[in-house]
This record gives C-alpha cells, sequence and structure tokens, in this order.
C-alpha cells in the first residue's frame, strides 16, 4: 500500500510513496506522533534529480527487511530539500558538524523532538540498517548520552554561520583584495581549466567574481584562465551540446562526464555568465551557448503559466546518462552524409568515450572550430550548418524516453534565469529574450507576490502554502532591479524597493546586525540560521546586501546603504579564509575598492542610449533613464535633448552628448 506521501506535490517525496517504509512529509501529525510514541526521528532529504537519492531508495528504502526496521523504532520523515531549503539548512549542518561532509541524499537520526543524534549522507543497504539497530539499542538503553550529544550539537547549529558586528573601516584596502586573490589563484588547474579538483561543478558566480577582478585589476593571467575555464567548460561534456543546457557537475577534472541532471538554478547563473564573458570578449562559442541554453529552457522547461520548472533527473530508464549519449552507428543512420565530420568534432568513437561500452559523451576541443574552417566555411556558415545538424539530432533524440521532469517552480530559481534572460537580452539585443523575461516577471509577480508584498517560495498547491525565504526576495529584487535597467520602466524597481522594505521586516534582526534565511514569522525550527557563505547559488545574505546597496544609491536611501555597508564589514574578515566560498561578498569588496559608476541617461534616446552603452565592458555600474522618472539622480535632468551623466560618491559629470564621450570620462 502507498504511504502518505501519495497525496504530496512534489515529484521526490511521489517517488518514495510506494515503498514500504511509512513515510511521513514534514509537518505536525509526524512530529506529533515521534513524541506521543516516544519514538527517534529519521530525517531523510533529497531532491527529484538526484542519483544517488535513486540507488539509496532502490537499495535500502525498498527493502522488506530494512523497511520493517525503520517502521519498528522510528517515525521516517522525508523532505524535498528544494520545497523545504530552511529544513535541510538545519540537518545539513549538524551532518556537517558530525562528518565534516554533507550532500545527498541526507539521512539525519534524531530524538523525538527534532534535535539531531546522528547523520550522513549515502549509506549502502547493510550499514544503513546496522546504524538503525545500533541507534535504536542506545535510544532504548541509554537515552541520557543521546539528549546530552543532542545538546551539543544543537547548540553547535544555531551558532554556525553567527558572526560578530565589526566596524565599518573607513575604507578598504587593495591590500585586502591581493590577499584574497592570491591564495584562490593557486587553486587554479591550468591544464583543464576551473580548479584543481574533482568533481569539478561550474560555480557561476565564481568566474563572475574573477572575470569582473581581472578587468578591474587588469589581472591578464586570472583573466585568461577564467575565459579557458568557460571555454572547457562549454566545450565538455556537462555542456549538452545537442539540446542545449548544462549538467549539475562533472565526475571527472576533465568536465567530460557529466552528473547528468539539469537545475535551473545552474543554467539562469549560466546564461548570465556566459553574457557578460561575451560582452568582454565575444568569443562565438559563449553566444552559441547562451542562445542554445535559453532555446533549451523555452522549449523543456517553460510551464503554461511562464513560470519555469526546477529540474530534469540524471536518469531515464533507471539508466544514469541514457537520454543524452550516442552510438556511432545513431550518429551515421541520422547524419548521413554529414557524419564524418560531425564525429570528429565532438570527439566520438567506435569504442565509445566513456564506460559505457560503445557510448559516447559528446565533447570537443576548445579550438574545434578550426574543422570549421579546413572544411570551407565561415564563422556564420558555421554557426548555420552546426544549429541544422543539432536539430537533426535533437528530433531523433526527442523519440528517446525522457528523464524525469521536477515540475516545482521555485521563486529564486526562476528569479535567477529571468535575470539570465536580462543580461542575454541587454548583451545580444534580442527583443525575443526580454518578452520571455516580461512573462516570466508576471508570473512571479501574479503568482508569488501578495499584494503585502510577503512572498511563496513555490505556487500554493492542494496540501499547503510555503513562505518564501530570504533568496526568494533577494534574487527576485535582484531580477526586478536588473528589469528596470534594461527597461526603464519604475514598476519594476518600485516593486524591488517594496519587496525589499518586507525583507528588512521579516527577515532582518537589527540586534545582531543580520538577515536570517526564514522569516520572523515562518515555523520555528530547532535552530533559526542565518545563510552567509557563498555557494553553487550566492548566499541570500550576500545576495540581499548587493540589493540594499544597489537600490540604496539608485533611490538615495540611506538606511538601505548603512545596513548593507554594515552586513559587508561583519563578513569582510571572512572573506580572506576561502575567497571561493565568499565570490558574491568579493564583488561587493570591488565595488568597494573601484567605485561603482551610477549612469543616468535621459531624454528620447535614453534607450538608445542604453543599448549603445552595453557594448562596453564595465563590470562596476548601475544604470537608470528614461523621460520621466521619480528617482533622485534624474530630477530635473528630463529634457527632450538626450544627455548622459557620470556619477560617483553622490558627485555627477557635466551632461555628455554621446556615450562615447561618457565612456572616456569612465576609462
Amino acid at each position: 500500500m502507498a504511504n502518505q506521501l501519495q497525496f504530496e506535490n512534489s515529484p521526490y517525496l511521489k517517488q518514495h510513496a510506494l515503498n514500504p517504509v511509512h513515510w511521513m512529509p514534514w509537518g505536525e501529525e509526524a512530529l506529533k506522533k515521534a513524541q506521543e510514541e516516544n519514538k527517534l526521528i529519521i530525517i531523510s532529504i533529497g531532491y527529484s534529480a538526484c542519483h544517488w537519492c535513486h540507488v539509496m531508495e532502490r537499495e535500502s528504502f525498498e527493502n522488506d527487511v530494512i523497511s520493517q526496521t525503520m517502521n519498528k523504532f522510528y517515525v521516517p520523515i522525508k523532505i524535498d530539500r528544494e520545497e523545504r531549503p530552511d529544513i535541510d539548512q538545519v540537518y545539513m549542518t549538524a551532518v556537517q558538524l558530525m562528518t565534516n561532509a554533507g550532500g545527498w541524499p541526507l539521512n539525519c537520526i534524531c530524538l523525538p523532538d527534532g534535535r539531531p543524534i546522528y547523520g550522513g549522507t549515502y549509506f549502502k543497504a547493510h550499514d544503513w540498517q546496522n546504524v538503525l539497530i545500533q541507534i535504536a539499542r542506545m535510544w532504548e538503553e541509554q537515552p541520557a548520552v543521546a539528549m546530552e550529544y543532542a545538546d551539543k550539537l544543537t547548540k553547535g547549529i544555531q551558532q554556525s554561520e553567527r558572526l560578530p558586528i565589526n566596524a565599518i573601516p573607513e575604507q578598504y584596502k587593495f591590500d585586502d583584495l591581493n590577499d584574497i586573490i592570491k591564495p584562490w589563484k593557486e587553486l587554479f588547474d591550468p591544464r583543464d581549466g576551473g580548479y584543481h579538483r574533482s568533481p569539478k561543478f561550474p560555480l557561476p558566480n565564481n568566474w563572475l567574481f574573477l572575470l569582473r577582478y581581472a578587468v578591474l585589476a587588469q589581472d591578464t593571467e586570472t583573466l585568461s584562465h577564467v575565459h579557458f575555464t568557460l571555454q572547457k567548460i562549454a566545450s565538455g561534456g556537462i555542456y549538452d551540446h545537442i539540446g542545449g543546457g548544462f549538467a549539475r557537475y562533472s565526475v571527472d577534472s576533465e568536465w567530460h562526464v557529466p552528473h547528468f541532471e539539469k537545475m535551473l538554478y545552474d543554467n539562469g547563473q549560466l546564461i548570465s555568465l556566459y553574457a557578460e564573458a561575451y560582452q568582454q570578449q565575444p568569443h562565438p562559442l559563449y553566444k552559441r551557448v547562451v542562445e542554445e541554453t535559453i532555446a533549451w529552457a523555452q522549449r523543456e522547461m517553460l510551464a503554461p503559466n511562464n513560470g519555469f520548472y526546477a529540474a530534469l533527473d540524471a536518469d531515464s530508464e533507471g539508466v544514469e546518462g541514457k537520454f543524452y549519449t550516442f552510438d556511432i552507428a545513431e550518429i551515421k543512420t541520422v547524419l548521413g552524409e554529414d557524419a564524418d565530420l560531425f564525429i570528429a568534432y565532438y570527439n566520438i568513437t567506435v569504442e565509445g568515450n566513456w564506460e559505457e561500452e560503445k557510448t559516447n559523451i559528446l565533447i570537443c576541443d576548445i579550438d574545434a572550430d578550426k574543422m570549421a574552417k579546413e572544411a570551407g566555411y565561415n564563422t556564420e556558415e558555421w554557426e548555420i550548418y552546426l544549429e541544422s545538424i543539432k536539430k537533426k539530432l535533437n528530433d531523433y533524440r526527442k523519440n528517446r524516453i525522457h528523464p524525469g521532469l521536477d515540475h516545482k517552480q521555485l521563486a529564486t530559481w526562476n528569479a535567477l534565469l529571468l535575470n539570465g534572460l536580462i543580461d542575454a537580452y541587454r548583451i545580444f539585443d534580442k527583443k525575443e529574450y526580454l518578452e520571455l523575461a516580461l512573462r516570466n516577471a508576471e508570473f512571479l509577480k501574479s503568482e508569488l507576490i501578495a499584494d503585502d508584498f510577503s512572498m511563496l517560495h513555490q505556487p500554493k498547491d492542494s496540501n499547503r502554502s510555503i513562505p518564501g525565504f530570504l533568496d526568494d526576495y533577494a534574487f527576485t529584487i535582484t531580477a526586478f532591479t536588473a528589469l528596470y535597467e534594461a527597461t526603464f520602466e519604475e514598476k519594476w524597481l518600485q516593486i524591488a524597493t517594496s519587496l525589499l522594505d518586507k525583507t528588512i521586516e521579516l527577515f532582518y534582526d537589527s540586534y545582531e546586525k543580520t538577515f536570517y534565511y526564514s522569516a520572523s514569522s515562518a515555523e520555528k525550527l530547532i535552530a533559526r540560521k542565518s545563510e552567509v557563505m557563498d555557494n553553487v547559488i550566492p548566499s541570500s545574505t550576500s545576495a540581499i546586501c548587493h540589493q540594499l546597496k544597489k537600490i540604496g544609491l539608485l533611490a538615495d536611501n540611506e538606511k538601505y546603504i548603512a545596513i548593507s555597508d554594515q552586513l559587508f564589514a561583519n563578513v569582510f574578515p571572512q572573506i580572506k579564509t576561502y575567497g571561493s566560498a565568499y565570490s558574491n561578498w568579493a564583488i561587493l569588496l570591488l565595488e568597494e575598492l573601484y567605485g561603482c559608476n551610477e549612469i543616468a541617461l535621459t531624454g528620447d534616446d535614453a534607450h538608445a542610449f542604453r543599448k549603445e552603452l552595453d557594448h562596453y565592458y564595465i563590470p562596476n555600474k548601475i544604470v537608470l533613464g528614461g523621460t520621466k522618472s521619480s528617482l533622485p539622480l534624474l530630477l530635473n535632468r528630463q529634457g527632450l535633448n538626450s544627455k548622459a551623466y557620470l556619477c560617483r560618491n553622490k558627485t555627477c559629470s557635466l551632461p555628455q552628448n554621446t556615450i562615447a564621450e561618457l565612456i572616456k570620462i569612465i576609462e
């Protein structure tokens, strides 16, 4: 018989609905049952596209003997980490404190009150059964030992990422930046790009910071490594060369073999990164990647309500990557006379180029386009040729059984994709990207933002309504501010500002000088955590710190700027400890050191000026403009004559008649 997860909306929870484990969703019923029966709780956390979550389900949660142990001695609770990231943060911290490692599946054994006493990630079936029996025996024979350990561990969870309140320096120093960069550069992998490690994650915000730093500091060595890394990633198997879009990570050090799941949050950020990299160095590969990834998102991830779905699974037909790989015979059958060039370009072999026999993951050399010239194609002809060939293979691939789709629509991830669309629109000037962005923004506004500017984490379903978390607010504010800068439609900035005020109301602790991840009105867990360190997605606190500063400058709001300055001062000493884990904070340091160019564009040509301005790479800027505005920098500057102004530190230049004149002042 199906367990209680059959009634859930989350695809991940539904995947476990037929397990013999008596899973319950997180909620009052499960927690009350544990208390009344004095049973330990198993909190098991994962997500639908997680390969090893599927493996542990098959090995352990579908095992009748193990399930009987879980049901007899425990209250098993299954959680979708993407649906409840607040719960995931708490128990992930617990496991990291216990084991110095983390990941998914995340399995934590807790006291009846929810405080953890044991945890880990993936367990083999035999090991999991042993753990279950040993912990159950300890709870029966030595409950005081478990309670004492739970006390200590819970205090550790509550204190993690709590920072002292530091004095705001009069000014930050370039020596501070050098202290961050020097050890960071020692991690670079000169052979394969990225860092010396495997597996390799794209980490978009790391390379965004390093790109901006390299340009501002005129560090040609770092700039070269950034572009080399981006080209290696886009040429590797981590990128889906047929259908567009990036997998979550590469299991090796060469970007060759991906962990095939595709996540919306990665792709939204990578669209932004490759668009910005193209603006700095217009490489055809970057444009190709942006266009193909947006096409993938629109084709495979866009819902009828103009929200984007969360993820595609790594597996199809129970085999990881089966949907994405080819044998050479398939390529020859589909492409005919075009096959030979394609086979050479993508390193396809009869034997196969990875562990599955005769199976190929498409990869190419970063200079593979030289084959186009040797074959007689110019750049434009080659792009047309590649597009037509890929379409044939994509049409063929469509007939395969597709990986599972996680149909959740998460505010944070939609906002990251929205931001990517806006960046792509500004840099490639494709109207369809703006139109898609505007439709997605309307989805966020209508489905996830209430009249009082409180947010939902995802659209309400028949089971529950999950209030928004700090990242939902922070990244939506980021995207709406970016939409204002792209369109000069002030309604988007007004919504962003109202959301910012609501964020301060719900998440900011004026005594601790910090933002918490969950709202003051949210369900109380064993700890209320702050999220400070940047990860694959920048931390919610660093993201809100950026927006406090940006909107503070746009609106001349000293309160926002003061909160941002204090947040940054609190985190600043941590950046030197490991720059990669504070990359979004490090971008704020760049703006402290190099200043922020506030560019005001006025008159009837404001939009044309903005388009011309976006031909130049100016990483430390905000742009505002239009013929009608209430923003301080535009007041009394809105005549019909089109002018451009550069403002820094509350001082503005004389009006410039052209963007070329403005660029001379900036340089």
